[in-house]
């Protein structure tokens, strides 16, 4: 069963979530080997738990504190998330790195929050434009998971999925090659081989994101050791999103 997880960023009122949805809904055809996840505002959530119960799909979150509660204005918890019925969350995206300065400490804190509230997480790592042409990709990719699960167990990767996401492609229009994604893809498992066992390498759900879309969903999701897309702006208008989930 392929992986789509639909990132709808800052994105979306309750009222516009809740049409998105129906639709969404409506159009999604469960008999498709396809498991989705859309991952909505904060405060499209409690729509989508309403919504989607019995669907088949899957309320997703974008973000969450790397602390349990306390004074964090602004901030929302791995509990809170849980209670208003998410079953995922991403952690990581390199916009929260970027952006937000957020480092492989504190990613780090915010998987093991996740973990202990019942959450799954979609972790994303990837490396920049300079890193890929100084052919820094194996080692940004090595320092960024090792860091992130730094302290789990091997047991707990079973509600860890990772998403390679090269920033240079993010949004930007220019797409990965297969060839540069499953480069990606390997590095990956290697690490999660040598830090845990060639059983999780082999097991653990490795997702491709960056400039998705109709043209390339199904090379990417049929490259070797891919097991799904996380998707941006592709996944904003769910006729066309419908579209190319059944391209996957």
């Amino acid at each position: 069963m392929k992986k789509i997880i639909a990132n709808i960023k800052m994105n979306q009122t309750p009222i516009q979530s809740r049409d998105y949805l129906i639709n969404m809904i409506s159009r999604f055809d469960n008999s498709k080997n396809v498991e989705l996840t859309l991952c909505l505002p904060y405060t499209s959530l409690s729509i989508g738990r309403l919504l989607l119960d019995d669907t088949g799909i899957k309320l997703g979150a974008q973000n969450l504190s790397e602390e349990e509660c306390g004074s964090y204005t602004g901030e929302i918890s791995g509990g809170m998330l849980k209670c208003a019925g998410v079953d995922t969350v991403i952690v990581g995206h390199s916009e929260r790195r970027v952006k937000f300065k957020e480092n492989n400490k504190q990613i780090n804190k915010k998987i093991k929050v996740a973990l202990k509230n019942g959450l799954g997480v979609i972790l994303c790592v990837g490396e920049s434009l300079a890193e890929k042409n100084t052919l820094k990709t194996l080692e940004t990719l090595k320092t960024q998971i090792e860091e992130a699960l730094k302290g789990l167990y091997e047991n707990e990767l079973e509600r860890v999925t990772i998403s390679y996401e090269p920033i240079w492609a993010i949004g930007s229009g220019k797409n990965a090659t297969v060839r540069e994604i499953e480069y990606g893809v390997k590095a990956i498992r290697k690490v999660i081989e040598d830090d845990f066992s060639l059983k999780a390498a082999k097991e653990i759900c490795v997702l491709y994101g960056g400039s998705v879309n109709n043209k390339n969903i199904h090379a990417i999701t049929h490259a070797k050791g891919v097991n799904g897309a996380l998707i941006g702006g592709a996944s904003l208008e769910e006729g066309g999103f419908s579209n190319l989930i059944s391209l996957v």
